[in-house]
């Protein structure tokens, strides 16, 4: 088990991190989301020592993990970090990057395990290929290959999937987190990449200004998010109140709405003017303003641009 037990790092007099607790178990996928700047990348230093804590401490199976005060070598054998920077050898080719860190001893073996991380990644075909002719989704896929080669308990991926084309990034992830769970490895992954959270990944951990303020399992999260900030890290979300759709003396609640749980009908209270409209294939997604506020909402076909709708609550 990965225990971080309240830790906290400034870079010079600015907090990066403030008093953050958590737990992650063996063999999880563990999402950590939150806009630019929140801390995300410095957690992951964090986590594979690269950084002196300021206060707090980090075990994994109930070992200290420790920063370069006490480490001449950051890191510890069974943790592998892959940050946004690739870290490849540009004049050695692919598959040599990718079994830099594999015994030479037994070379069918290298020569096996290499092949099995390439086809992994889908880049066989450039095994011959040195690394500085790759582009930047190709390098991304060899440095993954590499941080995998001797298989570590802990894996730390800063933003792996970013410069990755769509239509392989889908397949990628699918093989790489069902490899993740085979053998049992803790995957921790910084994203922006809502998908990577809420598909791949057994709990998400929310960070704002360098603060943890939510941490629970993916599903949760997203189904009842605990403020408008970590709903909005999901994709676009409405904030409003339970009285602009019905009538009620009760107290006013505040909704956090997608734009799937807001329908299109005849008569209601809500009435909103249409701006624009998105094609996202099986649906469009229609931007409209109520009380001078953006509003989004999905409908089966395009509608016309300043028309009046009433929307409800879809049940």
């Amino acid at each position: 088990m990965l225990q971080v037990k309240n830790i906290s790092f400034t870079y010079i007099e600015n907090p990066v991190i403030e008093n953050i607790s958590f737990e992650i178990t063996k063999g999880q996928n563990v999402a950590v989301i939150g806009e630019s700047g929140c801390g995300k990348s410095t957690l992951l230093k964090l986590l594979y020592g690269l950084y002196n804590l300021d206060n707090g401490e980090i075990f994994y199976d109930d070992n200290p993990i420790l920063g370069p005060k006490y480490n001449l070598l950051p890191g510890e054998d069974y943790i592998k970090y892959l940050a946004q920077d690739f870290d490849l050898m540009p004049y050695i080719t692919v598959e040599e990057n990718v079994g830099k860190f594999l015994s030479n001893i037994y070379k069918a073996e290298k020569k096996a395990r290499v092949q099995e991380l390439l086809e992994m990644v889908e880049m066989t075909e450039f095994a011959k290929v040195k690394a500085k002719y790759l582009s930047g989704g190709q390098q991304q896929r060899v440095a993954l290959a590499r941080v995998l080669a001797l298989e570590p308990e802990i894996l730390l991926l800063d933003e792996p999937f970013s410069q990755i084309d769509s239509f392989r990034k889908n397949s990628l992830r699918r093989n790489l987190f069902n490899y993740f769970k085979k053998k049992q490895i803790t995957c921790i992954i910084a994203t922006h990449d809502s998908t990577e959270a809420l598909s791949f990944s057994d709990e998400t951990i929310v960070l704002q200004n360098g603060k943890l303020i939510a941490k629970g399992s993916s599903r949760e999260l997203y189904d009842n998010p605990p403020s408008f900030y970590v709903a909005s890290l999901f994709g676009e979300v409405n904030e409003l109140k339970l009285s602009h759709f019905i009538d009620s003396e009760e107290v006013d609640h505040t909704l956090l709405l997608y734009p799937y749980q807001l329908k299109v009908v005849d008569k209601g209270k809500m009435k909103v003017v249409v701006k624009q409209c998105y094609f996202k294939g099986s649906h469009y997604l229609v931007k409209a303003v109520f009380e001078r506020k953006a509003i989004f909402f999905e409908y089966n076909s395009e509608l016309e641009l300043n028309q009046e709708v009433t929307l409800s609550i879809a049940r």
